[in-house]
Parts: structure tokens; sequence; C-alpha cells
């Protein structure tokens, strides 16, 4: 007998969708939804004063280990690209361009992995060849560690 296909509807017979989507993720399209509400009512000036705000308060609620990670990421592109605009994105600090988000640091406990991820947008150009890693775990902030992300960032700075 031929096996068949598992419904994506629920037993509750009103033809519902079971959750694709974990609360987390959920939370994060709700504050991305917030962040872009929020950043169309301001000036450039108020866009950078309150986008530096909001990444500071997501810091804040990092794990101690997350939040000195954070804070330094934050000094290294801060410095690297200081054109870059601090904001938010889905409730992660990111760095923007043109209105565009570059690059992200998201932190273990926002979706219960095992590592930090700094990760970069298809708008940030870090290409090399056909193919490119465009996220990168992070476990600790060597030398070494904090020098690629230096390069990374300058190149997706343009």
């Amino acid at each position: 007998m031929a096996e068949t296909k598992k419904t994506t509807k629920t037993s509750n017979g009103k033809g519902k969708a079971a959750n694709v989507w974990t609360d987390e993720e959920r939370a994060a399209m709700q504050e991305s939804a917030r962040e872009r509400k929020a950043s169309s009512k301001r000036t450039p000036a108020e866009e950078r004063a309150a986008g530096e705000a909001d990444l500071r308060a997501k810091i804040a609620e990092m794990t101690d280990a997350e939040q000195t990670m954070a804070e330094r990421l934050h000094e290294l592109v801060t410095e690297t690209a200081p054109a870059f605009m601090p904001k938010t994105y889905y409730g992660m600090p990111a760095y923007a361009k043109d209105g565009k988000t570059i690059c992200f640091f998201q932190p273990a406990s926002k979706f219960k992995v095992r590592y930090s991820t700094f990760g970069f947008q298809p708008d940030a150009t870090i290409d090399d060849g056909e193919m490119w890693p465009v996220a990168f775990a992070l476990t600790k902030l060597t030398p070494q560690v904090e020098q690629r992300i230096v390069e990374l960032v300058k190149k997706a700075a343009g």
C-alpha cells in the first residue's frame, strides 16, 4: 500500500494549518513590524538616536556573555563603518546603510540555539566568487575573529 502524505491541517475540524513558526519567530516578526512603523516617522537624526537607544536596550536584555559580545561588536562596527545606522532588526542589534539592513548580531538566546551569529543581508557586498558565507557562528571574540569581522564590515560598507 502506498504511503500517504500527512496533512498540515489540524484535527479541530476547522481546517486551520498547524503553527509553522515558533513563539520566538513570531515575536521577532512582530518586533520587526513595530521597528518599521516607528522608523517611518523619524528624521535621519532622530532615527540614529532612536536606533542607538533601541540597540542598547536589546543588548541590555541579553545574558552577560552575550552583552559583552554585542557591545564589542557594536564598537567594531561603528568604528569600522561610522556611516552605518544603528538599529534593531527583528529585535536584534543591527546596522543599516541607505535604509537597508547590512549586518546584525543574533544572540544565541534569541532563538534558543547553541551559538550566536553575526550575519549579513543581501545588500552587504561581501561577495567572494560564486558562493560565500553570509552568517558566522560566534562563540568567542578573539583578536583573529575581531579582525575578520572588521574585514567583512569594511567590505560590506563598500
